[in-house]
């Protein structure tokens, strides 16, 4: 596994444990339909947090959150109504985006909730 596979990995793994801290109960991660991958679904109360994990090393110029284009938007809805539709779940879904940033040997973990929404 490349080092950047691996640092992936290791963000969203500290993504679930900041999670965990928040009070959310994980449901699954990794969840795949057809083209798509949520990386970590999560539940707060009657709320279904479908959790895309950015994890960049400092220096990165770029707003993570800013990365997840249309197509990858579209994918993710997809995927998260094919997961409430097989669980025949009545609940509020919502679009989070977490994002860990690697500063030297530490990581700087936001939460943004409500990251987008799909019409």
């Amino acid at each position: 596994m490349g080092k950047h596979n691996e640092f992936g990995k290791q963000g969203e793994q500290l993504a679930v444990e900041f999670l965990l801290k928040q009070g959310y109960e994980i449901c699954t991660q990794n969840y795949r339909y057809r083209k798509a991958e949520i990386d970590i679904i999560a539940r707060q109360g009657e709320t279904l947090a479908i959790i895309e994990v950015k994890s960049r090393n400092m220096g990165f110029l770029e707003d993570v959150s800013t990365t997840i284009n249309t197509k990858k938007r579209r994918l993710l809805v997809e995927a998260a109504d094919q997961y409430v539709q097989e669980r025949d779940l009545d609940i509020e879904v919502r679009f989070d985006i977490i994002t860990v940033i690697k500063k030297g040997t530490k990581f700087k973990i936001d939460h943004l909730e409500n990251a987008f929404y799909f019409f």
